[in-house]
């Protein structure tokens, strides 16, 4: 390659993310640098079966007093310290004075009060596993809870949006080891996948005419797939199955960021079939034991899983199901990524191309390093 010639693996270069309406700085030349920054303490990996002093095991009482089932597989219960509650005052416009100031201009200091439900989803009642050891049939067990929660709280005319996550790792902010995730569901749509909405509706719009049904998701599965199998400099894809795709994006922030994107139009999880439902458990099975392959670790990260606001919602048919995995580790277990400085004041950076990420995840086996 000549001076003169532009290489994606040494060059600075900016992606653009169609799902955010936003762009990510490409640096893969930065990870050629020494590191001299923060290191984290390696995460210790050695837990029970069962711990007695753990709030989410099986029999055990919670913080509040309230006592878990003793249950067997998936276990659901209502969030002891919920982001938001079902019942509560409106917030009237003396209300806002009282923090806004009595001559705040609405068009600047603007309130909305918010109502939901939160819960906790156990994905197992084992205390020393993780969503990569389950089994695929208990991780299709914790899809189809999911599911059940969906379609419960879309008959709920006060709910509007369901956000279904996981925060893996202590370094994510976890603060109970045991496998578990959460489901916060809200009277609004939260900024994010609001965002996400309005980026699908304006590229359905701009491309109308070709098709009344075109989709952007649909649209990028299909041209990742045609790049896949073109060449390997283009192949951002880590696996699939019949029903779904696990991809680096293209505009990927996070160093080993992936997204999980259903390969027809899917609106929501409870769309899904039998065959789908275990295929979405195959991909975030092959998945997440890479990502612990990866560095020989429990991998860390943060998954949401985005679909359409509540079936009823007007914007449902233009939603496409996925989910997205946003793991902070950078070079090894204990050196992370920060989104700081730059990041934060002027636009989101990597050091590591999408190609090449997807490329490290690919050659990994999808058999947990555990259990080889």
């Amino acid at each position: 390659m000549s001076d003169n010639e532009f290489s994606f693996s040494d060059h600075s270069h900016r992606r653009f993310n169609p799902l955010t309406d936003s762009w990510v700085l490409c640096s893969p030349h930065r990870a050629k640098r020494p590191w001299l920054g923060r290191v984290e303490e390696a995460p210790v990996e050695q837990r029970p079966e069962y711990d007695p002093e753990c709030y989410l095991c099986p029999g055990n009482k919670r913080a509040t007093g309230a006592q878990n089932e003793k249950y067997t597989s998936t276990f659901v219960f209502p969030n002891d310290y919920a982001a938001v509650h079902a019942s509560q005052p409106d917030c009237t416009a003396s209300d806002i004075e009282q923090v806004a100031g009595k001559n705040a201009s609405s068009e600047l200091f603007r309130v909305q009060s918010t109502r939901g439900q939160c819960s906790v989803v156990c994905f197992s009642p084992r205390h020393d596993l993780t969503l990569p050891e389950l089994s695929l049939d208990e991780i299709c067990d914790v899809v189809r809870a999911w599911k059940s929660i969906y379609t419960r709280l879309s008959d709920d005319p006060k709910i509007n949006y369901v956000q279904i996550f996981e925060n893996k790792g202590s370094m994510m902010g976890c603060s109970n080891p045991h496998p578990h995730g959460q489901v916060w569901a809200l009277s609004e749509i939260p900024s994010e996948p609001a965002k996400e909405i309005a980026s699908l509706k304006k590229f359905n719009q701009r491309h109308c005419s070709e098709s009344p049904d075109v989709c952007v998701l649909c649209s990028y599965v299909k041209a990742e797939e045609s790049n896949a199998a073109a060449s390997e400099s283009t192949n951002r894809v880590v696996l699939q199955n019949e029903s779904f795709m696990a991809i680096v994006p293209f505009w990927a922030v996070w160093p080993f960021e992936t997204m999980i994107v259903a390969k027809s139009h899917i609106s929501n999880i409870n769309q899904l079939n039998d065959q789908q439902t275990r295929d979405l458990a195959q991909v975030m099975q092959g998945l997440t034991c890479r990502y612990d392959n990866l560095f020989q670790c429990s991998f860390p990260y943060s998954m949401g899983l985005h679909q359409s606001p509540t079936a009823s919602h007007p914007d449902a048919a233009c939603c496409h199901l996925h989910l997205h995995f946003y793991p902070p580790l950078l070079r090894n277990s204990t050196v992370r990524k920060f989104l700081v400085g730059f990041e934060m004041m002027a636009e989101p950076q990597r050091d590591l191309t999408a190609e090449q990420a997807a490329a490290r995840l690919r050659a990994l086996s999808s058999i947990h390093y555990k259990h080889s």
